[in-house]
């Protein structure tokens, strides 16, 4: 009999390494590479600073189980999963970290270790260390669904997944939807990150079909699970003929000859941070296994949608000890428990690949995981069982763990056609089944099939061990050539897209694609691309231009295209330049433009969900409710999962009267997904979302004419605070107003916004562009509208346009620190301006003589100018309390002390500070520690002083011991 599935909501104290708060200043990190692709971060704020000590922090916790697991999630930190226990056991199948130790490895910045982390849009989670939205579903069969939800910071997609515990299985399984809610195409990347506890007796385990492993973008590549070569800089090949080389892990725990030195499946085995991934298995499972504690965990899920199989270590040794310290405290025994990470990709087996979402589209799929006891690693697995079977000396050494309890289930072996041996047994997740058979026809296990049944005849699970594949290591990919070494205009189109969707951090698409137009000016595939390129900076007039050149050259013979993306990339152009017209009859032009070109490109099956939904949005602004529901249900029959659509279908169906029919249509909608915010919004819930996910409800009702219901929204936000939303509440309600003719509600909400405080108003979606515009045309004299469409076009890498704007803030505000810092990057990087971009620092420093950020950049400025190090010493000298809130300001201190010979005032702050690295930065502290020690030990030799200087020499070999302890 199974017991009922429980939840409770009860908050758990942890200690806790609390994030500084966020820096006020915009980054625009154009070039920055995380995690193999691109590492902007606007419209996200940035920290850089994690509390050096912990304090108890109240986390809300979800806390879910039946009678075999315990799981236990945290909604305030992205909705991970920080807890599975096996209670058959008390395994912890997935790192249970006993603190919230954040590190700087997130997008933008702290990060934390353990549990399961859901990783998209990009990895890492941009809102890894941000809430999410809660809702807790009781299904008909018993089973319990926690539901955690977002949209996405970045592209303002909508993602959720729900963590489910069934009766009577000890299987926690994940359901996940994601949802473009957006009118224009998104790429994303999923993958759930695991981190499981690990010693050097733990081993991962991919399916036996698995040959060979890839790095990040397949850069390298490798044999599995018998490394032959180098890879990650590790000799494997030196290490499988002459062993471990001296003084290298692993060094105790484990009995010489347990495995090979070059076995890549042991944790102890991989000294240094290592990425792999699993390639070309056609296999649906990988997992864990602790060979101590006899347990483990399994993954399972559709190798077809789910190929993703990949393992992570920081390394076993003193560089991966290190960040294991960082990342987490000792345990009661002292030890800093390293971890490994298991993750599970979709849509890809490589990191960075990011697939395609087309307007409107949702993706859903379900992940699997669950303990496993005794059977070592598992060679089989699905939801209902793993089993392992190993012959040797003439023996079959059998292992099966099952999910649910089976009484007098039956373990089967046979032996080609031939019967081996059964039995029949009781099985359930606490009591896997264990034992060794003789062979009765040799000792070859090649023919040998291992199956399980339930006593009523229904298979579970059937093994047969097949010989591993010989299949050569495929080469590792090279980069692009560049756009003028490339043949063909085909190639270059194919290679920008490329660049496009891997989101390439330091090669531009656009080179290629307009390669390809110098060759030929009307190339329909490239005009497309960059007409969508232009589109998504805002740049609408320009985009309609490309657009239409793409559109001439698909109808030159024929006036229906079987691709109607180039009509309705058009259509949006020219809605948004209609929002930007003042006068009533250009902007009624310009809708009746957008309008035929949405219907135009209805003729191509693959616009048609997101094109009718546009029409209808249209429809509603002119208050045509019979047409608008005819599109509506046109673009429901194609997609019925667009939630928008969905929405707007209940507001028109309650226009037209048919009340009935929009209560169905909304119930139907909140059991698809109870936390979308619009569906509750309209049964009349007060919305629990955010404030940038209510303006993003706003504008969905903006875009199709429900104006009341879109101030109704913004009037009852209550921004929260350091979000940066107050400003874009009222920026937004001002031109709704405007929209609706009220002049003097416009007013005040325009002296709001300027009154607002700027920190972190951070603007990002397009329709902010016309809403800011509009600001800086109403009110001359408001200094932050042209500050804030700065921001935003300089993210879109709008930069002369951004530093105009930018100056007309200072103009109007010369006291604004920030906007003067903004100039001085605009000025020396986009205008190459040296002395206005020093200039421009200097009124930002003495604005805010106490943003140490404003300092550091400023230093770094004098440094690419020249000024000589002792002035810039002096000056830092004079900001001694600021260089100590920061470490790379500390670190160029450092530098500079060590430059004028200042030896051991550099080694008295290098040794003194507990130093916050991001993830591949180690290298900046350790550059300094041994430049200090190399320093000392020169002049203690120079002084006769041998011992003294062998002391120094030694310190600069070893790693600083202030590198891993924050």
């Amino acid at each position: 009999m199974s017991f009922a599935v429980t939840v409770r909501r009860a908050s758990i104290t942890l200690p806790t390494y609390e994030p500084h708060a966020p820096d006020k200043n915009p980054m625009f990190l154009e070039k920055r590479v995380y995690q193999g692709s691109s590492g902007k971060v606007y419209p996200l704020p940035f920290i850089d600073r994690i509390a050096e000590k912990s304090v108890p922090h109240a986390w809300d916790a979800i806390h879910l189980e039946n009678e075999f697991l315990y799981v236990m999630i945290l909604p305030q930190l992205g909705g991970r999963i920080h807890l599975a226990r096996d209670k058959t056991n008390g395994y912890d199948f997935i790192y249970n970290q006993s603190v919230i130790k954040p590190a700087l490895v997130g997008l933008a910045g702290p990060w934390a270790s353990g549990g399961i982390e859901f990783n998209w849009p990009q990895h890492h989670r941009p809102s890894t260390f941000m809430p999410a939205e809660v809702a807790i579903e009781h299904d008909a069969d018993g089973s319990i669904t926690v539901w955690l939800s977002e949209h996405d910071p970045m592209a303002r997609m909508k993602g959720m997944h729900g963590v489910c515990l069934a009766p009577g299985r000890a299987v926690l399984e994940v359901k996940v939807r994601i949802y473009n809610r957006t009118p224009l195409p998104q790429t994303f990347l999923w993958w759930a990150n695991v981190a499981t506890r690990v010693h050097e007796n733990y081993q991962s385990f991919f399916p036996p079909d698995a040959t060979y492993v890839a790095d990040h973008a397949k850069r390298a590549m490798s044999e599995f699970p018998l490394a032959k070569g180098r890879y990650y800089g590790v000799d494997y090949a030196a290490r499988a003929k002459h062993g471990v080389p001296a003084g290298e892990p692993p060094a105790h725990f484990v009995p010489p000859g347990t495995y090979a030195a070059n076995d890549l499946s042991w944790y102890a085995n991989i000294p240094v941070p290592t990425s792999y991934m699993c390639m070309g298995s056609e296999e649906d499972f990988f997992g864990g296994y602790d060979h101590v504690a006899r347990a483990g965990l399994v993954h399972v899920a559709d190798h077809h949608i789910a190929p993703g199989k990949k393992q992570w270590t920081w390394g076993n040794h003193d560089f991966g000890y290190a960040w294991d310290r960082n990342l987490t405290d000792a345990d009661a025994t002292g030890e800093f428990a390293p971890y490994i990470e298991l993750m599970a990709g979709v849509f890809t087996d490589n990191q960075p690949d990011f697939s395609h979402l087309a307007p409107g589209e949702t993706k859903a799929w379900s992940q699997h995981w669950y303990p496993i006891r005794e059977i070592g690693p598992a060679q089989k697995a699905n939801v209902e069982a793993a089993v392992s079977l190993r012959v040797a000396s003439g023996r079959a050494h059998i292992g099966v763990s099952v999910t649910a309890q089976h009484r007098r289930a039956i373990v089967r072996l046979t032996h080609g056609k031939n019967f081996e041996r059964d039995a029949q047994i009781d099985l359930a997740p606490a009591a896997p089944y264990v034992v060794e058979w003789p062979l009765l026809r040799g000792g070859r296990g090649a023919k040998l099939t291992l199956s399980v049944h339930t006593t009523d005849g229904r298979e579970l699970i059937r093994y047969t061990p097949q010989p591993r594949p010989k299949r050569p290591v495929p080469p590792a990919a090279t980069e692009p050539p560049l756009p003028r070494a490339i043949a063909s205009t085909d190639e270059l189109y194919v290679t920008g897209l490329h660049l496009e969707q891997y989101r390439h951090a330091t090669r531009r698409p656009t080179d290629y694609w307009r390669e390809a137009l110098r060759r030929d000016p009307d190339d329909a595939r490239c005009n497309q691309a960059l007409g969508l390129w232009h589109l998504r900076r805002g740049e609408f007039e320009i985009a309609e231009k490309f657009l239409r050149t793409a559109i001439a050259r698909l109808t030159l013979r024929n006036p229906n295209p079987a691709d109607g993306e180039p009509h309705y990339n058009l259509g949006l152009c020219l809605r948004h330049q209609a929002d930007g017209e003042s006068k009533i009859e250009n902007r009624e032009s310009k809708i009746s433009a957008a309008y035929d070109a949405f219907y135009k490109s209805t003729w191509s099956a693959a616009q048609q969900p997101v094109a009718f939904h546009a029409l209808a949005e249209i429809d509603c602004c002119r208050g045509d409710w019979p047409r608008a529901l005819k599109h509506l249900d046109a673009a429901l029959r194609l997609n019925s999962d667009n939630l928008r659509a969905r929405n707007l279908k209940v507001l028109v169906l309650r226009r037209l009267a048919r009340l009935v029919e929009a209560d169905e249509l909304l119930r139907a909608t909140l059991a698809l997904d109870p936390l979308d915010g619009w569906a509750r919004h309209l049964r009349g819930e007060a919305p629990t979302c955010d404030t940038q996910t209510r303006l993003d409800l706003a504008h969905d009702h903006v875009r199709a004419g429900f104006f009341s219901e879109a101030l109704a929204l913004l009037t009852a936000a209550a921004p929260e605070s350091n979000s940066g939303t107050a400003p874009l509440v009222a920026y937004t309600s001002a031109w709704v107003c405007h929209l609706v003719g009220d002049k003097p509600a416009e007013r005040h909400q325009l002296a709001n916004a300027a009154a607002a405080s700027p920190d972190y108003c951070f603007p990002a979606r397009l329709e902010e562009i016309c809403i800011l515009r509009h600001a800086i045309a109403a009110n001359s004299r408001d200094a932050r509208a042209p500050y804030y469409l700065g921001n935003l076009l300089y993210d879109r890498r709008r930069h002369r346009e951004a530093i105009a704007l930018w100056e007309k803030s200072a103009r109007l505000d010369p006291k604004f620190s920030i906007v003067w810092r903004n100039l001085g990057i605009g000025y020396f990087n986009i205008a190459k301006k040296p002395a206005k971009a020093r200039a421009a620092y200097d009124r930002a420093v003495q604005a805010n003589p106490r943003d140490a950020r404003l300092v550091y950049e400023r230093d770094q400025l004098w440094k690419r100018l020249g000024v000589l190090p002792a002035a810039r010493l002096a000056e830092l000298e004079r900001h001694r309390e600021l260089v100590a809130q920061r470490d790379d300001l500390t670190l160029e201190f450092c530098a500079l002390l060590n430059h004028v010979g200042r030896h051991t005032e550099a080694l008295a702050l290098v040794s003194s500070r507990k130093f916050q690295p991001w993830e591949g930065g180690e290298g900046l502290v350790l550059g300094q520690h041994v430049r200090t020690h190399l320093a000392l030990g020169r002049a203690a030799l120079a002084a006769g002083e041998a011992a003294r200087a062998r002391t120094y020499f030694e310190a600069a070999l070893g790693a600083p011991e202030n590198l891993s302890e924050a």
